[in-house]
């Protein structure tokens, strides 16, 4: 059976009660139980399934391991020369045991090499065949060839761009000379029983891995390979399979048809039909009717006995009816849309009402779980439970559906549960008549009608967290709306697999923040924050002022609030209106965000780039050659930085600062930096200082961008002083090569911002804030020209004190270049570098440096080792002084 799908229910009435079909209260224990009660009389019963089941699925879990697994090779191929002593030595201390093991083994290692390379393809192959599984033949084969290749271009990548190091973690000593193994037939090996399928089902690919760990234990304490070359090999045969199941699919586990039947009744249940239910709005068709709705697809139709099994003879419109909108009403298509799993529609008898049958399927799990625990490490005050397993799923499900209904809260009632093959289905209440918030109408939530609404919301959320429970993903297809007979408005909230039990303050509080972003997006930002302060008292309104923030959402409320341009700040501006005194700064409840994780990143590579590339032992010569004399003035010309820079900030405080403490300040900045992108950690500190001195963090805020806006200008200053006392800029010679491109530079800056309409927009968007922000407190400072010129003198003795570092650096090594030279090579690789989110400017700022020195004529190497000792000076050998500092003022309470 094959084609799309929607569809109706079909069949004949089974013969049984309406008073059987409601469930005895023990139906749903006996299924829970595994009872074989549910079972009774469904002899009788003629089940018509509405469905079309995919024969072969992709595993997320299998992407997620390719990813591990490329991930571990890098890692491996990383320790391989960062620790080549310790893995050459675990690679000894094994080896040492080679005699001893020698006399206990009684199989030869040539027999058991060729075991592994003839009998264990061969015997996994024969089993797969006898299986009648001839496609995961062809696939085990592709994975084994696969993974040969990839061990075999690892080994030539390796051979031909690696280091020395690099090379040398992957080679053994054999035959008098280090010979590289990457066994490109254990990655051929691991690929094939990776794909042939899991060792708990297939008995030869458990004794297979058996025999293939064995063998490469042996092969490794007798000196054949290296301990890095085996996990690469390995790791590289996973990666291999699981991207060719990836690829072509596996076959599913998932209960379709008849399992899904036998489900269904083992939760308690005689179905007479089960109906697929899908979202019709997501079918694109070409030939959509007039009126705009695209046609219902139809899904094929198949009947099953008590047994199972297909019953044949169907009449030929049987097997195409059309479909009942019935079965495909709002409420099971949020349902649909709320989550990653199948729906369906519960027929029973004519007397018996419908119910919704949703089903978790294990291969799904595994990316839930993922996300889960992505979302719980990254926001604080998060727990970090998550179902491991499709059974725990099952039972963390079961377990919120129940404490939902007990709390009171108004949702679809979990009426029972079946496991079959990798699925388990969850039979539930179905909610006849409502509609889902995001295909509301929106006249009903017009006037009195729409706030009853409103309230109703509040009301079956302040119900859940009274009990303990929070839902963690309101988003408009779980809160669902409809009116009785009398015209009152009810509000369900479903899907509360996400939520959690004894919850804890914040999670309270996300709650309400997503419910207030989500009515808003339907009746404004003013509206629903009234409709909150009449729901919840003054306290819950204020905590939600710091939460109104995207990540605080999940992601279907995040998209839409998205697409809504300035909602979040509209709420917050109501919110001010409503409580004045309330705290509408966001607060930090992530433990890391994309600025975080692009730094570690990078930090990551640069040092991994430093490790592997630099040559340590021609460092540390070129730095024992290097002049003492000029490292002492490089390091004491660093030195007095600190000096100008807490010159520059005492004058522009608006309070008096001790210089001491001042220069204290800076010095701990040097700390920070190892954590902090350049220029921010002292930035930070500096704000710190001020606040705790009483300084309002509006006037501490603009007094920190005054001191970096008067950095930038006396730089630029600086350096047309320079230009011109030093003649390089003169009109007898043209200026030199590194003044010119500088100039270059700043032009094709000034041009681009002057008369490209883009650029101009996005550098005002960039100043004005800073602008805004420095103007006031720039205003006060032209009244006291004094500690005006003060600040820039500072900034004069910061800058001139790294120029002149830079100068006694590259005059430690013997070379010399002009002082602007120096000045510009400086100034522009420094802020190029600094220009790199990662600590320091680490690695950016030493390759702009390095590129610098090359182009103005310093040799490569000269010039990587004038970088190297300006950096250890201005940076490195600064860290522990900053520590000192930063415990000091720490200890007197400044920080």
């Amino acid at each position: 059976m094959s084609g799309a799908s929607t569809a109706g229910p079909a069949g004949a009435p089974a013969h049984r009660s309406p008073a059987a079909d409601a469930a005895p209260p023990t139906g749903p224990l006996q299924a829970l139980l595994g009872g074989a009660g549910a079972d009774h009389g469904a002899a009788t019963d003629l089940v018509r399934v509405v469905d079309t089941p995919e024969p072969r699925v992709r595993h997320p879990s299998d992407m997620l391991g390719m990813v591990v697994s490329a991930l571990g090779v890098a890692l491996v191929l990383v320790l391989s020369v960062v620790a080549h002593a310790t893995t050459e030595g675990v690679t000894q201390d094994v080896q040492n045991f080679s005699t001893l093991l020698a006399r206990i083994l009684f199989v030869p290692v040539a027999l058991l090499e060729g075991l592994i390379t003839l009998f264990v393809p061969a015997a996994v192959l024969i089993e797969l065949g006898w299986r009648r599984l001839g496609r995961q033949v062809v696939e085990s084969i592709c994975a084994a060839a696969l993974g040969l290749v990839l061990g075999v271009v690892t080994t030539l990548a390796v051979t031909k761009f690696g280091s020395d190091e690099l090379v040398r973690g992957l080679s053994v000593f054999s035959d008098g000379q280090w010979q590289l193994t990457v066994p490109g037939y254990v990655s051929a090996i691991a690929g094939l029983l990776t794909t042939a399928g899991p060792r708990t089902r297939r008995r030869t690919v458990r004794w297979s891995w058996n025999v293939l760990y064995l063998a490469l234990f042996i092969v490794l304490i007798t000196g054949q390979v290296s301990l890095p070359g085996v996990l690469v090999a390995l790791l590289l045969g996973r990666l291999a399979g699981l991207a060719v199941q990836y690829v072509s699919g596996v076959r599913s586990e998932r209960a379709y048809g008849g399992d899904l039947v036998a489900a269904v009744r083992r939760a308690g249940f005689h179905p007479t039909a089960l109906v697929r239910v899908r979202d019709v709005s997501a079918v694109v068709d070409d030939h959509a009717d007039p009126d705009g709705a695209p046609p219902a697809p139809e899904d094929p139709v198949a009947a099953y006995d008590a047994d199972g099994d297909v019953v044949d003879g169907l009449e030929e419109d049987e097997r195409t009816l059309p479909p009942d909108p019935t079965t495909a009403d709002a409420a099971a298509v949020a349902l649909t849309r709320s989550g990653d799993n199948r729906v369906y529609a519960l027929f029973t008898d004519g007397a018996a009402p419908r119910r919704d049958v949703v089903v978790l399927d294990g291969d799904r799990q595994v990316m839930t779980t993922v996300q889960r625990l992505w979302r719980t490490l990254r926001l604080r005050g998060l727990e970090g439970r998550a179902a491991i397993s499709l059974r725990a799923a099952a039972e963390r499900t079961a377990l919120l559906a129940y404490a939902a209904a007990a709390a009171g809260v108004r949702t679809q009632r979990l009426e029972g549960i079946g496991f079959a093959d990798d699925s388990v289905v969850l039979v539930q209440e179905h909610a006849r008549g409502a509609v889902s918030l995001r295909d509301l109408d929106a006249d009903v939530l017009e006037g009195p009608r729409g706030d009853a609404v409103l309230a109703e919301a509040w009301e079956q959320l302040r119900r859940a967290h009274h009990a303990g429970l929070t839902h963690r993903s309101l988003t408009p297809d779980v809160v669902l709306v409809h009116h009785d007979e009398q015209g009152e408005p009810h509000v369900w909230l479903t899907r509360w697999e996400q939520g959690e039990i004894g919850a804890g303050t914040l999670s309270r509080r996300l709650d309400l923040t997503q419910m207030l972003a989500l009515l808003a997006l339907r009746v404004g930002a003013r509206r629903a924050l009234a409709s909150a302060v009449r729901a919840l008292p003054d306290d819950d309104i204020a905590a939600i002022g710091p939460l109104l923030q995207t990540i605080a959402l999940p992601g279907p409320t995040r998209e839409e609030v998205r697409r809504v341009k300035g909602l979040l700040d509209e709420l917050r501006e109501a919110l001010v209106e409503r409580l004045p005194q309330a705290d509408v700064q966001p607060q930090n409840i992530t433990r890391f965000g994309a600025r975080t994780v692009i730094m570690l990143t990078l930090t990551i590579v640069a040092v991994t780039v430093i490790v592997t590339t630099i040559n340590f032992e021609e460092i540390a010569s070129a730095i024992t050659e290097a002049n003492p004399w000029w490292v002492a003035a490089s390091f004491a010309f660093g030195a007095i930085t600190w000096f100008g820079a807490a010159l520059t900030f005492t004058a522009f405080s608006p309070q008096k600062l001790p210089l001491w403490r001042a220069t204290l300040t800076q010095m701990a900045g040097s700390f920070v930096s190892l954590a902090a992108p350049a220029g921010i950690g002292p930035a930070a500190l500096n704000l710190r200082m001020l606040t705790r001195r009483g300084v309002a963090t509006p006037m501490a805020v603009a007094t920190v961008a005054l001191v970096q806006l008067s950095q930038f200008v006396v730089t630029v200053l600086l350096l047309v002083v320079l230009s011109v006392s030093t003649g390089s800029g003169g009109l007898v010679e043209l200026p030199s090569t590194t003044v010119l491109l500088a100039i270059a530079g700043v032009g094709v800056a000034v041009v681009a911002t002057l008369l490209v309409p883009s650029v101009r927009r996005w550098a005002w968007e960039k100043a004005r804030p800073t602008l805004e922000q420095v103007w006031p407190r720039l205003s006060q400072m032209m009244g006291q020209p004094t500690r005006l010129a003060l600040g820039l003198g500072g900034n004069v003795v910061m800058t001139l004190g790294y120029v002149f570092a830079f100068y006694a650096a590259l005059a430690a090594f013997g070379q010399s270049l002009n002082l602007i030279d120096v000045a510009v090579i400086y100034l522009v690789g420094n802020s190029v570098g600094a220009m790199v989110p990662t600590p320091g400017g680490l690695g950016g700022v030493e390759g702009a440096l390095i590129a610098g020195l090359t182009a103005a004529g310093i040799p490569p190497s000269l010039a990587f080792s004038v970088t190297m000792l300006y950096r250890v000076v201005t940076y490195w050998a600064r860290v522990p002084i900053g520590w000192v500092a930063m415990k000091r003022l720490e200890k007197t309470g400044d920080l």
